[in-house]
């Protein structure tokens, strides 16, 4: 293969949705190319600006707060997708404070234990769960 060939598949995998670098690298090793080929295109990408870490973390926050998640599922989605930590980190400082999120959600399905066990599962810390429910319902919980 060549090291335009491994640019033309990066560039094609980026055509619909952006990428974090180690994933796009992770699938241009499963298409056969050679560590020197995915280090040329993607340095290529990078330097022109198709292929950033930061822009990827913080868009795809957003996207995962908007439709629901909390701070930890998102840590771990930007983790699974290979961003370094501090791009996480810089993401999620980005967002609406956690607690935030939780209340609107209980503001719209009611507080009880089913709303908690729904925020739990889309990864609200246990202390934010418990105080946007408690808020809800007017007492404490727990």
């Amino acid at each position: 293969m060549s090291e335009n060939a491994a640019f033309e598949t990066a560039a094609r995998l980026l055509r619909h949705r952006d990428r974090a670098t180690a994933d796009l690298d992770r699938r241009l090793a499963e298409r056969g190319f050679d560590s020197d080929e995915r280090a040329a295109a993607l340095a290529t990408l990078v330097r022109t600006g198709v292929l950033d870490d930061e822009r990827f973390a913080l868009e795809r926050a957003r996207s995962l707060a908007a439709r629901g998640a909390g701070d930890a599922l998102i840590r771990h989605d930007l983790a699974t997708a290979g961003v370094e930590r501090e791009h996480v980190q810089a993401a999620l400082d980005e967002l609406e404070p956690e607690s935030e999120r939780a209340r609107r959600i209980v503001e719209r399905r009611a507080g009880g234990p089913r709303t908690a066990r729904y925020l739990a599962g889309k990864g609200f810390s246990e202390d934010v769960v418990r105080a946007a429910v408690a808020h809800a319902n007017d007492d404490g919980i727990g």
